[in-house]
């Protein structure tokens, strides 16, 4: 194996196992500008899978190839349609986040394997016959060396999740929306003495959040896992939250941070097929992703600011 190959090989993978996390990610960098914590990503992300892979069972001889892509949306709105519990408690019945977060990863696996038990009479899925698998792009890939590492057989919706990254960081630093958005998770009393709706734009963030968190699950189980069961997310949804911190709250920062955490993942996978690292027994790299987001978590936590009504309660009347 030359360099070239191993460095596809390495990138792909990367870009397979990263593009749920940038996605889940994103949406925790929108939900914590707003003031409200989530983390019951996990718990979203495993509504995303269980949403979209009952849709690709049903509808795969029907839409064909474009089955997954829809799959991913029906996922992402599952996800923002669970959020909303996480929504009006936090800020219509001004719960504490860190629970009602909680709540939702506690809720989802047993709610999915419930339906899943209901539908199919089993605990968990068959495996899709239609997911996302590799895509060449066109042109890109006969670039000398560059293309064949980052443009062949590479995964379409980690690019997605890049050109997504960008845009979320446009809208929330270069937009009126992201600046009154960000106000809300900064200083919601003062937003509000402007005329900026403050429940509103934390509903927005929260379900910006689900929304990607939906898509992060279901991009997820329609590109790596192929099916649906209770292990289906174990942690994903952690990773991204981590990278949310890691990132410093920054759409871009969530995006990087996200691509190193689906290095780590990669390696529990791949590292068979690359040198030293193949003589490293599995059992070290299956934990190494989560060993990894522990340290990065203890190392930053205390570096990284977040904003400063994060997690904070607001009550109009006072």
């Amino acid at each position: 194996m030359n360099i070239v190959t191993t460095l596809a090989l390495i990138v792909s993978s990367t870009f397979v196992y990263s593009a749920p996390l940038i996605l889940t990610a994103l949406g925790g960098v929108y939900s914590e500008n707003s003031g409200i914590v989530n983390i019951g990503l996990e718990g979203i992300m495993t509504m995303g899978a269980f949403s979209s892979i009952v849709f690709n069972l049903t509808f795969a001889s029907t839409f064909g190839k474009a089955t997954p892509w829809i799959g991913a949306l029906v996922g992402g709105i599952c996800g923002l349609t669970f959020s909303l519990l996480h929504a009006v408690a936090t800020i219509n019945f001004h719960a504490n986040h860190v629970i009602s977060g909680t709540v939702l990863n506690l809720m989802a696996p047993p709610l999915g394997v419930f339906l899943i038990k209901a539908i199919y009479d089993k605990g968990q899925t068959e495996n899709i016959t239609q997911n996302f698998g590799y895509f060449t792009i066109p042109g890109l890939a006969n670039i000398p060396i560059i293309g064949p590492i980052f443009f062949k057989n590479t995964s379409a919706p980690a690019w997605c999740a890049i050109l997504i990254s960008i845009l979320l960081w446009w809208v929330l630093y270069k937009t009126r929306f992201g600046l009154r958005l960000r106000s809300c998770g900064e200083n919601p009393q003062a937003a509000d003495t402007m005329g900026i709706h403050v429940y509103a734009m934390r509903y927005a963030g929260v379900l910006i959040s689900g929304f990607m968190g939906g898509l992060g699950g279901a991009v997820f189980a329609e590109a790596i896992s192929g099916n649906f069961s209770v292990s289906t997310i174990v942690g994903q949804g952690f990773m991204a939250l981590a990278a949310v911190i890691f990132g410093k709250w920054n759409p871009l920062g969530a995006m990087w941070a996200s691509l190193f955490f689906g290095f780590a993942q990669s390696l529990s996978i791949i590292g068979n097929q690359l040198p030293l690292i193949s003589k490293i027994p599995s059992v070290y790299m299956q934990i190494a992703p989560y060993v990894i987001t522990v340290v990065v978590l203890v190392l930053f936590f205390g570096k990284s600011v977040a904003p400063a009504a994060d997690g904070v309660n607001y009550i109009k009347s006072k």
